[in-house]
């Protein structure tokens, strides 16, 4: 009689915790997984924006190959009035950054800002704004690498309503016909990328006191 009580209680513990518990964590994967390649296209087909009418002002975020100079030539070809460069290393001063980057000298010193303080996207958000709104901006072009774009906008958008960020992507790769999928790194770039993004939307989805969550799941992850 006992024995027929515990198979009853495992069928029942089976019917309602094993198995909506496994449909979930099904629709989870499909959900994520979905996600992931509506992501990865997204951000490898961004195309540069038509900047006609230019911008006030220009940020690059620091932290990716050709960033920095693909800010520069858009001031150079006056594409904003001063550029914001976020996320500089303390130690780099702006002689050493301008012969890096291979900039205009006269340019560097009339139109160029230096962040040395930001530390990563959430801190070059709350920099870039701060600039911006110093400067009585409205209008900002956004430079990082395309995979950056997606959560850098989230971040800016959480900090600002009332400036208009024009995402300027900075392709290093071509991979508009989808073999970012056969690629090791890349694949792993875009991964890491997405899960930082889905991090960086519930965080501006969540009251200020719990968004510290949020961020400490982001900072546990790796940085490109």
């Amino acid at each position: 009689m006992a024995t027929g009580r515990a198979d009853r209680m495992l069928s029942f513990v089976r019917r309602r915790v094993v198995l909506p518990l496994f449909i979930i964590c099904i629709a989870g994967i499909v959900l994520f997984t979905g996600g992931f390649i509506f992501f990865a296209d997204r951000v490898t087909t961004l195309e540069p924006p038509d900047l006609t009418r230019a911008a006030d002002g220009i940020v690059v975020l620091t932290g990716g190959y050709s960033r920095i100079e693909g800010a520069l030539d858009l001031l150079k070809n006056k594409r904003g009035e001063r550029l914001f460069i976020s996320g500089v290393h303390p130690t780099t001063n702006r002689s050493q950054l301008q012969r890096v980057t291979g900039g205009d000298a006269t340019l560097f010193e009339c139109c160029v800002d230096i962040d040395r303080s930001a530390m990563d996207t959430v801190g070059n958000a709350a920099e870039s704004v701060k600039w911006a709104h110093s400067n009585r901006y409205k209008r900002v072009i956004v430079v990082t690498n395309n995979y950056h774009i997606p959560r850098t906008m989230v971040e800016l958008r959480r900090v600002s309503q009332d400036i208009e960020f024009i995402p300027y992507p900075i392709i290093n790769t071509n991979l508009r016909d989808g073999d970012w999928i056969t690629r090791g790194m890349v694949l792993r770039v875009l991964l890491v990328e997405y899960i930082k993004y889905i991090g960086a939307e519930i965080r501006s989805r969540l009251p200020a006191s719990f968004a510290g969550l949020a961020g400490s799941v982001r900072n546990s992850l790796p940085s490109f």
